[in-house]
């Protein structure tokens, strides 16, 4: 940057992605201040800001990794830590967002996903920046501004830039849930689509846990009562049967390009490309912005179909790259430089969002 470096300006980062913070900060021309983030010997996690930040804006950059608890305690810790030393701004500079997966109701289980939006704001961010929400409605469940960034000019910009004779490829949605996503980036590459029906989650156990109504006959509580009505008035629901897996569209003879937010357990990834397979593409391809890849995820990877594996590096997966050459990281650190420049000056965010669909 040839403009002088602003004053007011500070860049904080935790220990989830030094890698990536120092690609921001060099992107920017800046220095990242002095913060000393530990664990004591109790496993308590120390925040320690070196230099003053007193009516000064700061943007504290932290990923979601494996070790997303301590993630997490980090953030919260530095954006209390920036509150409580009277901070003007503190922006949350948060590339995937943790357990953004865990935003549905789950029989008796919780929304964390709200939860983790409350605490963010509590602890004192004022904004938050992050990208490709599992899904986009959490951007509601933070009282403050939220900016969801996508990837998806990264990874089309790949798909057309690396992928000899991607204009025989077909785009594919993993289940019917992804054909929005899918459908998405087949209308800006001018491809067809496919989906793969029939990947669908085990049905519900029928354990008795309660949920049932009315209470058994032989019930000794006394604050239980029920309705002389004959027949019950509530139609129990089908239940489900997984179908034959299948491939709603031709691969055969082309190339077949997986597309998804994120990747963690990739079993269900290696089940699709298997059957990909057997129905004639002849190169597979998996895109998405989050690696988490988890477990043994490189080993799965290594000896399935798919012939190549392309994430954004908004998580570390050094390691993983080590155990498996299929791997391949896109950088995305200019976008998020981008639009800390752009929240900074007080600029329009809309130019980062042009052509980006809602599907994306």
């Amino acid at each position: 940057m040839n403009d002088p470096v602003p004053s007011d300006i500070v860049l904080l980062s935790g220990n989830s992605h030094p890698e990536m913070t120092s690609l921001i900060a060099n992107r920017l021309g800046l220095k990242l201040a002095a913060c000393s983030v530990y664990n004591k010997s109790n496993r308590e996690t120390v925040v320690e800001i070196g230099e003053s930040i007193r009516e000064k804006n700061v943007y504290i950059l932290q990923t979601g990794t494996k070790d997303v608890n301590n993630n997490i305690m980090e953030l919260l810790i530095m954006a209390y830590a920036c509150r409580t030393s009277c901070a003007k701004n503190i922006v949350g500079v948060i590339p995937y967002l943790p357990y953004c997966k865990q935003s549905k109701m789950r029989k008796r289980g919780s929304i964390v996903s709200k939860l983790l939006a409350k605490m963010i704001v509590q602890a004192g961010f004022t904004h938050v920046i992050t990208m490709d929400l599992h899904q986009k409605e959490i951007q509601g469940f933070f009282d403050c501004p939220v900016d969801n960034l996508r990837a998806s000019p990264f990874l089309l910009q790949y798909i057309q830039d690396s992928i000899p004779d991607y204009r025989n490829a077909v785009i594919v949605a993993r289940n019917p849930g992804s054909a929005k996503k899918a459908t998405s980036y087949a209308e800006r590459l001018r491809l067809g689509i496919a989906v793969i029906h029939g990947e669908q989650k085990e049905a519900e156990s029928d354990m008795v846990d309660g949920r049932y109504s009315p209470p058994p006959p032989n019930s000794t509580n006394p604050h239980c009562f029920t309705m002389d009505i004959g027949m019950p008035v509530v139609p129990s629901n089908l239940p489900k049967e997984k179908p034959p897996i299948n491939v709603v569209g031709d691969v055969g003879g082309r190339i077949a390009i997986m597309v998804d937010d994120l990747i963690d357990d990739v079993e269900s990834f290696v089940a699709a490309a298997e059957i990909l397979k057997e129905r004639g593409a002849y190169k597979i391809y998996v895109m998405a912005t989050h690696g988490l890849l988890s477990s043994d995820a490189p080993r799965l990877i290594e000896d399935s179909p798919i012939d190549e594996v392309v994430v954004t590096n908004t998580i570390p997966h050094e390691l993983q790259k080590m155990q498996c050459h299929k791997i391949k990281t896109v950088d995305i650190s200019i976008l998020i430089a981008e639009a800390i420049r752009r929240i900074h000056n007080k600029e329009s965010m809309s130019y980062l969002f042009k052509n980006v669909t809602l599907d994306d």
